[in-house]
């Protein structure tokens, strides 16, 4: 090979991990000290970021903190609670008073409970879609505000294939990740020549501390398995690369866009 192609290849190398980059960005992730959350605030540090991961509960974003400085990024130790307006404003307020900007806003926050469809109750209906749903669309009004302002942000919502394929019993979890599909959709068309995109995964069967005996003990679990043609259930940290894409630079003419991580469960069919 040439020394001129192999410095166009090296060139080329530079272009896609510069576009791949998130150095000098600072992310938000909503629900982002447990679980899928965790992996995605650790893996925007590696990626460049300075992250804020902000949940409920303050001991667990005091532990998420001091990871993502052991990572070497800058980070704020705030409770806020995307059921609450007032929380998710004093938390902009602050980030913005830190770092000037928010450039990434990543929203993790959710809940989910298993009831029949017959007997849910009203209030467990719409505290999961005032979590799941509303909860999103207050993150992205609050954090998308000053985007807007500034002219760039990269939105990243958690959707589900719950909202492509129904699980029995969990109607308004399901209802409520494909509320957030359509949200995407929508504040991209709004909010896309304004410089901000907006875009979702949709994570299959991932194993988290909360699931794992649901998932290793249940034929619920077991039924799942079968219906994921890899034949195993995701690693949280397979989702980080789908979140540092659409994060970055890289996904700038990708909004509206839901991204599917599932390990082939949506595509399958009959698994044997």
């Amino acid at each position: 090979m040439r020394p001129a192609d192999l410095h166009t290849i090296e060139m080329e190398k530079l272009v896609t991990t510069q576009l791949l980059s998130l150095e000098g960005k600072v992310a938000v992730v909503t629900g982002g000290t447990s679980g899928i959350g965790r992996a995605l605030s650790l893996g925007l540090a590696d990626a460049g970021a300075d992250v804020v991961a902000t949940a409920r509960r303050q001991q667990q974003v005091d532990e998420t903190a001091n990871e993502i400085e052991a990572h070497g990024r800058k980070t704020l130790r705030l409770a806020s609670d995307v059921c609450d307006r007032a929380s998710l404003e004093r938390l902009l307020a602050a980030v913005l008073d830190r770092f000037g900007k928010v450039d990434i806003l990543v929203n993790c926050a959710g809940k989910i409970k298993r009831t029949p469809t017959l007997t849910v109750p009203e209030e467990e209906w719409a505290d999961i879609l005032n979590t799941n749903l509303t909860g999103t669309l207050r993150a992205c009004q609050i954090f998308g505000k000053p985007m807007l302002e500034r002219g760039y942000g990269r939105i990243v919502n958690i959707s589900s294939l719950n909202a492509f394929a129904a699980l029995t019993e969990v109607a308004a979890y399901a209802a409520s990740k494909a509320g957030v599909g359509s949200l995407t959709r929508s504040l991209a068309v709004e909010w896309s020549k304004k410089g901000v995109t907006v875009n979702a995964i949709a994570p299959g069967v991932f194993l988290t501390a909360l699931n794992e005996k649901l998932l290793n003990s249940t034929p619920r679990g077991q039924e799942l398995l079968m219906r994921t043609p890899m034949g195993r259930f995701g690693k949280t940290e397979e989702l980080i690369g789908a979140a540092i894409y659409l994060a970055s630079d890289a996904a700038s003419f990708v909004t509206g866009q839901t991204l599917v991580v599932d390990g082939g469960f949506l595509a399958s069919g009959v698994n044997q």
